[in-house]
């Protein structure tokens, strides 16, 4: 279960490494402040704007190492069931429980080459 009190926010972020934030453009702190990443973020500012990744995928390329962030959904994926039936002079019911699978839930994916940001895939709410 997640606490929505616990969430690191990048205000929260922002004021924990405020002389590393107060260092960059004031259009990387723009983006920052709402959470957004841009082409060329550094790891750093995208921890900044977006928190610790879920995962970290490497790959190693003619290029050198790429690395891919993915941050996942929040919350319960926690779903519930529940069925009453009858017919033929009996009834029946019946409850179910899912914790949603073993599907990833996949919110964003940040990819990085050469150490900045090259591409990011924003999959929505």
């Amino acid at each position: 279960m997640t606490m929505v009190g616990c969430q690191s926010t990048p205000q929260k972020r922002i004021a924990k490494n405020e002389a590393s934030f107060a260092a960059m453009s004031p259009a990387a702190q723009a983006a920052i402040r709402e959470g957004r990443v841009e082409i060329g973020f550094t790891p750093e500012q995208v921890e900044l704007a977006r928190g610790k990744p879920a995962r970290v995928v490497r790959r190693t390329t003619a290029q050198g190492e790429e690395q891919s962030w993915i941050y996942e959904r929040r919350g319960s994926r926690l779903g519930v069931g529940l069925g009453v039936g009858g017919g033929s002079g009996g009834v029946g019911g019946g409850v179910g429980v899912s914790s949603g699978g073993r599907a990833p839930n996949i919110a964003y994916v940040v990819h990085f080459a050469g150490g900045v940001v090259r591409s990011v895939e924003d999959y929505g709410r």
